[in-house]
């Protein structure tokens, strides 16, 4: 195997260091001195010149990957529903309104705040959320990166997401309430 390829092996897992040479901030004399002791070899020289490629390579892609997400949060449209809870129990609970999720042995709802049991055992119960839901064409399905690049954005605001869904043409968001204003100002900038 080449060392090219091991060096690419090495970071394939790595995404914050990915995400460092896709941006070009990285120092690729130190990230090849700290390869060249994880991969128990001397060729500092063969390791940079290899980052220096594979660095160049990223940025290409990234650049298209993120025109093509732009392009499709463009074409979206976003609607906030206030007043929602979430509530995630070990039995299944009876709701006519809301969502439910069925994991393998915790059941999660998304209910108006109104429609919430009082007498139920929750796990968790959170009543004082926000839900975004941003419509999207289509295409959505087959675009990589969309999910990544939202959940990336709202971590760089400090937001932490309670709940989030990706199904077909939606991306349903639920935020505690305290963070929806700057939920929604910094998705109706890139939405619509």
């Amino acid at each position: 195997m080449s060392v090219a390829q091991k060096v690419r092996n090495h970071l394939r897992n790595k995404p914050y260091l990915l995400e460092a040479l896709e941006k070009g901030i990285v120092n690729l004399s130190e990230l090849a001195r700290h390869i060249q002791k994880e991969l128990e070899t001397d060729d500092t020289s063969a390791i940079k010149a290899a980052l220096r490629r594979y660095s160049e390579e990223l940025q290409k892609h990234k650049q298209k990957r993120e025109e093509k997400v732009l392009y499709l949060l463009k074409r979206s449209s976003i609607a906030v529903y206030d007043r929602k809870s979430v509530m995630v129990t070990g039995k299944e609970v009876s709701s006519k309104t809301g969502m439910k999720v069925d994991l393998l042995d915790k059941f999660v709802y998304l209910l108006d705040r109104s429609d919430l049991p009082e007498r139920v055992n929750a796990l968790v119960k959170l009543d004082n959320c926000t839900m975004i839901v941003i419509h999207s064409p289509e295409e959505l399905e087959a675009t990589p990166g969309v999910v990544a690049f939202l959940t990336t954005l709202l971590a760089e605001q400090g937001v932490n997401i309670v709940e989030f869904i990706s199904c077909w043409t939606q991306t349903i968001i639920v935020i505690e309430r305290k963070d929806s204003l700057k939920v929604y100002e910094t998705l109706s900038n890139l939405v619509g």
